[in-house]
């Protein structure tokens, strides 16, 4: 057996995938459909959007594993054979929700085995409303899931609400009965892939939603909220794989190919720095039990129940260590079971080679993958581009980083937290103040003044008495005593959520003569 190092190395060298939407909310657009739609995407943006002209026909397909859930033998078959992919070996599979990362990693294994050069990896889903119980046949034969139904069902016990939610609803409630994790935690994970779906123009959900909304929301089961669940959802998307010997035939390839690293556990992922993940989020507590399993909490060992403070310091959001599902993640981009683990590929490949447009990931090098199956099913691996020289990614700034001047506000804020002891005990409030900067950055600051110290985060959430949101060109104003606070509320340049007379020590929060200096 070859060892990792030994392994001819595999690239992704193109990407498609269609729009994820509400099952049903197209009418006669089935699998065949979708597969021809991410399939025409796919290879035009091969063809055309290539250096020059990739010059890569369907001919130069050898082989094609296609991953879906629902649906009878032989679907991959009548989906390819739709858009002319005929004459090719084509093998199906069905894993769980690791469906679509295994018809990956299987066009990896063919490429790695020499079996072929260029391979396509497809995966689609047309699902229907509701839970996943109500797609799947009773017909008498055992349950795939039968031990983990008997394990909840002598430890929590079985109740009428979504198997699937009953699972990570329980794992979240343990966690939090285990290490204290906050029923806030999960909340604020999902508000984050809410948000980071709103500049992914293929999510199935494109709204941002406040924590209060997702605390909220209907419950689904024990105290998470349906806005914490992935949906169901219909959609399609393709990666084509090929071999280091076709790259070297195709030197026009070169700029735009990702390299598999490798299909591994999380122990040899720590080896490597990562910029971005796309994770299983299938439900939120499940992301934060999985920031634990990847060993993200801690280096050269697994620290339990630490999750909670990669939410608490916004290290999994932009401005901090990782971007966790920039995609918007299962939660909000949307879950066609098939497709989730191949638009995992799409997006990652788009964010090492610089092409995600408004949700890039700076200075994005290195990826990690996680995708998992309920009954014993996963795939994580990791990507980089084949020549990180040419990707634009190293050359995106951080909107969430030295752009905005008013940083040195809140410096100096943190500055008086240190000195003046009585400096809670004068403003007594909590404030989030929401910054519309250059490009229509955004950045949030949550400044509370009710403990002593005073908190002063960047990353801006938390309940709060008030809420101020402004250009920050108008809170530099303000600030410095150019601006009224009340005066720039009349002139609407100045909204205000909750306590308006706690908005106005806004001023006592800073020295103006100090900052004039500095800004």
């Amino acid at each position: 057996m070859t060892t990792l190092k030994e392994k001819p190395k595999v690239y992704v060298i193109g990407v498609g995938m269609t729009k994820f939407i509400k099952p049903g909310s197209a009418p006669n657009w089935d699998y065949p459909d979708m597969v021809k739609e991410a399939g025409e995407k796919f290879f035009t943006f091969l063809i055309n959007k290539a250096l020059s002209d990739a010059q890569l026909q369907y001919d130069d397909v050898e082989q094609a594993a296609v991953g879906y859930l629902y649906g009878g033998t032989c679907c991959g078959q009548r989906a390819l054979y739709e858009i002319g992919l005929t004459g090719i070996p084509i093998y199906n599979v069905n894993n769980a929700c690791a469906s679509g990362s295994t018809a990956v990693y299987l066009s990896k294994l063919c490429i790695e085995g020499g079996h072929v050069d260029v391979a396509l990896a497809v995966g689609f889903e047309k699902m229907k409303g509701g839970s996943l119980e109500s797609m799947e046949n009773n017909d008498g034969r055992t349950h795939a899931l039968e031990r983990h139904i008997d394990l909840i069902s002598s430890t929590n016990g079985l109740v009428p609400t979504p198997l699937m939610a009953q699972m990570f609803a329980n794992a979240g409630r343990e966690h939090m009965d285990k290490y204290g994790t906050k029923r806030e935690h999960f909340a604020k994970i999902a508000q984050k892939n809410h948000k980071h779906s709103v500049n992914n123009p293929n999510s199935q959900f494109q709204k941002e939603y406040s924590l209060d909304e997702i605390l909220n929301a209907r419950v689904i089961h024990d105290s998470m909220g349906l806005l914490e669940c992935s949906p169901t959802s219909d959609g399609a998307a393709a990666v084509i794989l090929c071999s280091e010997q076709f790259l070297k035939k195709s030197p026009h390839l070169l700029k735009q190919a990702v390299e598999i690293i490798g299909n591994i556990s999380f122990e040899k992922s720590k080896i490597c720095i990562l910029q971005v993940i796309e994770m299983h989020d299938c439900f939120a507590p499940n992301e934060l039990i999985s920031y634990e399993a990847l060993g993200l909490c801690a280096i050269g060992k697994l620290l339990l129940g630490k999750g909670g403070e990669i939410v608490d310091k916004g290290d999994n959001t932009y401005g901090g260590k990782w971007v966790i599902n920039p995609s918007g993640g299962l939660i909000s981009k949307g879950h066609p079971i098939g497709a989730t683990g191949v638009a995992q590929v799409v997006e990652l490949s788009l964010q090492l080679r610089g092409l995600a447009g408004a949700r890039q990931v700076p200075n994005c090098k290195v990826a990690l993958q996680h995708n998992i199956g309920i009954g014993g099913a996963g795939m994580i691996a990791l990507y980089r581009l084949a020549e990180p020289s040419l990707t634009t990614a190293t050359n995106v700034k951080d909107p969430a980083k030295k752009i905005f001047l008013s940083d040195a506000i809140f410096d100096e804020i943190k500055e008086r937290a240190k000195t003046e002891i009585d400096l809670s005990q004068k403003i007594n409030s909590s404030f989030r103040f929401i910054l519309i900067g250059p490009d229509n950055a955004v950045k949030k600051w949550f400044v509370n003044c009710k403990v002593a110290p005073p908190t002063i985060v960047e990353t801006g959430e938390g309940d709060v008495e008030v809420e101020m949101t402004m250009k920050e060109s108008d809170f530099i104003k303000i600030v410095t005593g150019k601006l009224r606070p009340d005066q720039a509320f009349l002139q609407r340049k100045l909204k205000i959520k909750g306590n308006l007379a706690k908005a106005l020590k806004l001023r006592t929060l800073v020295k103006p003569e100090f900052l004039k200096a500095k800004l």
